[in-house]
């Protein structure tokens, strides 16, 4: 035990930020211990040693307790004990009870105002036998630990996750150990950043990596990077198998079979899986998450972390099935790559031989025990990706000998849409039989008709089957034990013509039939009580939809071959969401009416004339492409309509108009008024409306009003009142080929679009706070408001001063943009990337003395402007991104280049520019943002702005120039 932890300066990259964020913890009067968690490897130590040296010297006493867990081990807890609160007093102390008694010993402690950090905790008990609770006020107390429980417990006011490194301090780290700089050398960039995604992220395996790899040929990192693919690196599991090794039987069993079969599978699935193998699992998962050897992950921040560089590269490829993306739930099992691969290697050295593995994933392995039937009754799961394997014909006795097989996945990676031919083919016996203790069969592209009448799926949870050639699930109607199962997924099992009866199945949570195009008789439905998703989308010869159980919240009944939604309709009354599109249906009862939970109705593309009545609680309606002519919308049942799509409809009269998109047919319309008692809604679509001529008195807090191609509009108007903007992503106006706009209409929509940005600004005020990321309006045009620009040019750059900050508080500037471009060629496109580089230059009066910083903001990345849309000759587009809201640093001046083009991608899934698209014109508008906080204040401020966005163009400034 040292007073001073040694510092290796060279592993402090990349942990600036979060020191500060343990300084700021530090300094909260109620933060007196702190934990610090993360896994094994991540830099916990590291971290709370520069902390601690450079805040020790402002404390009477400090002591850094490295390895406790080892000490203990040692020497123990006791010993440990005596010597630690003798070294904080000066004196020599033995106590001999298990909390300290002496008032003498606890007032001496009280006394001492004291900076500890105990690292590499994993006893609570440990933090009131040291007697850190007797210390004075002042004092602060970090704890390390891996397991967020022993904190929790322990008394930690504050826990904070020590987070990975991100891409450029993971490459710094890892040169500072493989070349002794900063950067790699040119030569060895690329495989550098292979070892980098490797570690993702982790300090200690690009420590261990870069110190293996330093003075070595570019051959032999070459050679390195072949074999991490195969086995990992040893000295990395390591170090991290100390923390398997610890854990109870039941975690050691969890973690395994998420590392061999389920990382990144949905956490509700995983767990109906793994509860019917283990008791207790929930927990267990519980306690591998607070050990940080799992993560738990929303579906859309996993999505996002696959298209940063650490992309997992050298791991099994990561499966997720999107078709059961909305009914398994939002979270996703995680793992780190590496404690994935040391889970693997854990499996890999149980036993020797193919045959003695109780985990098979290898495609090899696989191959070669399915081909010469070597599996055995060790074997307890599979799963196999059938692109890396030949042709192979399945014995139908290939699973005989596999009595405790559990898990069976064969699958199919899904790269940019490439398609596979079925790999495993039946072999003489068009069946195949399969253990009784299956747990999870998902068996993509199938090869036989049925399910093997030998297999009983009484312990059977999942059954996937999508792709599959089978013709029924299995022969006869003869009832199955189907407690246990809880999800079946027959998605485009093209020759599937029923399913059996599910009477057994009184746990079933959903049942996918998606493009079973040759479906034609369903079982009863009516006793399934978990039943929470049915989805018979594409089911062409499906003529009649079954009795279904009234507590059904999904319905997807599109592209079906059902004429008629029946009257019974109306005992479904928790139904939420019913697609009906691209259906036959001709009639829907007017029971519809008593589903008071309903609130997405979907009726686009069917043959139906008449529209029935709608319940109150409807907030997104689709009829596009239908045969109705005559719509009647009282208020009293639109009251939250937030969504209203009537494109290409055949629609000739809405009593109560909101939305009219490809109405060929209507006259002339001047939308009333009394819109305003809308407020609820959110989405306008009205394009191709050929006639469509006014649109007056439109609410000003609209997310999206889409009028592309309106050659007949003239007037568009918004109403004198701000609104609230909050719980959009992006704004959008789209008035793209309305060349009959006139100019009073284009001055409002211009101030409506700068009114939008302002709002954004004022709310922003440099706090956290949500507002939406964008706000992008286009319509036809040459030229650039003066009165809303005042800072404008010819061609793509220009150069503006900024205003000085004669308060002298602290204020933001955020920068709206206004183009001019042709975009005639901006169809057939994927994306089209509007970009802006800006600089901006400091006062030479300001501390430091002048000096400039770069900045790159993406403008627009495609969205709104539809690539089938075929936009005619030149349009003004106003933009605004939230990173172009900077905090002032005394600058005095602004200069901006600015990037249109079009993008598509390759096979290969790259990117490739299509189109330079000319910038004719561009202008800025500066807001001057105080940071302030006054939320009262801030409504009257722009309340009293609200005049700059009348429609009718005569007030126009549009700008709020300072925002205070």
């Amino acid at each position: 035990m040292n007073n001073k932890s040694s510092t290796a300066f060279e592993e402090l990259v990349g942990i600036d930020y979060q020191k500060k964020t343990i300084l700021k913890l530090i300094n909260q009067k109620d933060s007196r211990v702190i934990g610090l968690w993360g896994m094994a490897g991540i830099g916990k130590t590291t971290l709370a040693n520069v902390v601690y040296h450079e805040i020790c010297s402002k404390y009477k006493s400090c002591w850094f307790l490295q390895n406790v867990r080892e000490k203990i081990r040692q020497q123990g807890m006791e010993s440990l004990r005596n010597n630690f609160v003798s070294k904080i007093l000066n004196q020599q102390i033995d106590i001999l009870t298990p909390s300290i008694g002496s008032a003498f010993i606890r007032e001496r402690l009280n006394n001492k105002k004291v900076i500890v950090v105990v690292d590499d905790v994993d006893d609570p008990d440990l933090i009131d036998y040291l007697g850190v609770k007797h210390f004075g006020d002042g004092s602060k107390i970090i704890l390390i630990s891996r397991d967020r429980q022993v904190l929790k417990n322990g008394g930690a006011d504050k826990i904070h996750k020590v987070n990975r490194l991100n891409e450029k301090s993971s490459l710094q780290l890892f040169s500072t150990f493989a070349f002794k700089q900063l950067n790699p050398t040119a030569n060895f960039r690329d495989l550098s950043n292979q070892f980098v995604r490797y570690a993702q992220g982790n300090p200690l395996a690009l420590k261990v990596l870069g110190c293996k790899l330093y003075t070595k040929s570019r051959k032999e990192w070459e050679s390195e990077v072949d074999r991490l693919k195969e086995y990992g690196q040893p000295k990395i599991s390591q170090i991290l198998k100390s923390s398997f090794d610890e854990l109870d039987e039941l975690e050691k069993n969890l973690f395994l079979d998420i590392a061999c079969f389920f990382k990144g599978k949905y956490k509700e699935e995983v767990e109906d899986i793994l509860c019917s193998l283990y008791n207790g699992a929930v927990c267990g998962i519980s306690n591998l998450v607070d050990k940080c050897l799992l993560d738990i992950i929303h579906f859309q921040d996993m999505l996002e972390e696959d298209l940063r560089l650490f992309r997992p590269t050298f791991a099994a490829e990561r499966v997720v099935d999107f078709s059961t993306a909305c009914a398994a739930g939002p979270l996703i099992i995680s793992m780190h790559d590496i404690l994935e691969e040391m889970g693997k290697d854990i499996i890999r050295q149980e036993a020797i031989g193919i045959g003695n593995c109780s985990r098979l994933w290898s495609p090899n392995n696989v191959h070669q025990m399915l081909r010469y039937n070597k599996g055995n009754e060790a074997i307890k799961g599979i799963k196999l990706d059938m692109s890396q394997i030949d042709n192979l014909k399945l014995s139908p006795t290939v699973f005989e000998n596999m009595l405790n097989l559990r898990f069976i996945h064969f699958y199919f990676p899904r790269k940019f849409g490439e398609c596979w031919n079925n790999k495993l083919l039946a072999d003489q016996v068009d069946i195949v039989s399969l253990p009784d203790e299956l747990r999870y069969l998902c068996w993509e592209c199938y090869p036989f008709k049925s399910l093997s009448s030998s297999f009983n799926p009484k312990n059977l949870v999942v059954l996937k089957l999508p792709h599959g050639d089978m013709e029924q699930l299995w022969n006869g109607d003869n009832h199955q034990d189907l407690v246990s199962l809880k999800e079946i997924d027959l998605f485009d099992c093209k020759n599937l013509r029923k399913i059996p009866s599910l009477l057994g199945a009184i746990n079933l949570k959903s049942l996918c039939c998606r493009g079973c195009e040759s479906l034609v008789e369903l079982p009863c439905l009516t006793h399934l009580a978990s039943l929470k998703s049915f989805d018979l989308h594409g089911c062409h010869n499906l003529k009649k939809i079954p009795e279904i159980p009234s507590h059904f919240q999904y319905l997807d009944l599109e592209g079906t071959g059902i004429e008629e939604v029946p009257d019974s309709i109306e005992h479904l009354i928790w139904l939420r969401q019913l697609r009906l599109s691209n259906s036959r249906v001709k009639n829907v009862s007017n029971n519809i009416l008593k589903l008071e939970s309903l609130n997405d109705l979907d009726l686009s593309h069917c043959p139906i004339s008449k529209f029935p009545e709608i319940p109150k609680s409807l907030r997104r309606l689709n009829l596009s492409k239908t045969q109705i002519e005559q719509v009647s919308l009282s208020f009293d049942y639109i009251g939250i309509l937030a969504d209203l799509d009537m494109s290409g409809s055949s629609i000739q009269k809405l009593q109560c108009y909101i939305s009219l998109s490809g109405s060929r047919k209507i006259p002339t319309i001047d939308v009333p008024s009394s819109i305003l008692s809308f407020k609820s809604l959110r989405n306008l679509r009205m394009n191709h409306c050929k006639s469509l001529k006014l649109l007056l008195d439109l609410p000003p807090y609209l997310w999206r009003l889409d009028a592309h191609d309106c050659p007949s509009l003239e007037k568009v108007s918004f109403i004198q009142q701000h609104g609230f903007l909050g719980g959009a992503y992006e704004l959008s106006m789209m008035f793209s080929n309305c060349s009959n706009l006139n100019q009073d209409s284009i001055d409002s929509i211009e101030a409506n679009a700068m009114f939008k940005i302002g709002s954004i600004a004022e709310k922003w005020r440099g706090q956290n706070i949500f507002f939406p990321r964008a706000s992008v309006c286009c319509f036809p045009g040459t030229e650039i408001s003066a009165n809303k620009f005042e800072s404008q040019k010819v061609y793509s750059s220009l150069t503006l001063k900024i205003a000085p900050n004669v308060c002298g508080k602290r204020r933001f500037l955020a920068f709206a943009i206004c183009l001019v471009a042709d975009l005639t060629h901006c169809s057939g496109f994927k994306e089209l990337e509007l970009t802006c580089e800006y600089q901006l230059t400091v006062s030479s009066c300001s501390d430091g003395g002048g000096g400039y910083e770069k900045f790159k903001s993406v403008l627009y990345d495609g969205g709104s402007l539809k690539s089938e849309w075929n936009c005619m000759g030149d349009h003004v587009l106003i933009l605004f991104q939230k990173d172009m809201i900077k905090e002032d640093k005394n600058y005095e001046e602004a200069t901006f280049e600015f990037y249109i083009r079009s993008y598509s991608y390759n096979e290969e899934g790259e990117k490739i520019c299509l189109h330079d698209f000319k910038v004719k014109k561009c202008g800025v508008h500066v807001f001057y943002v105080d940071a302030k906080s006054d939320a009262d204040a801030t409504e009257k401020r722009v309340a009293g702005n609200k005049r700059s966005f009348s429609h009718d163009g005569e007030e126009g400034d549009g700008g709020l120039k300072r925002l205070n």
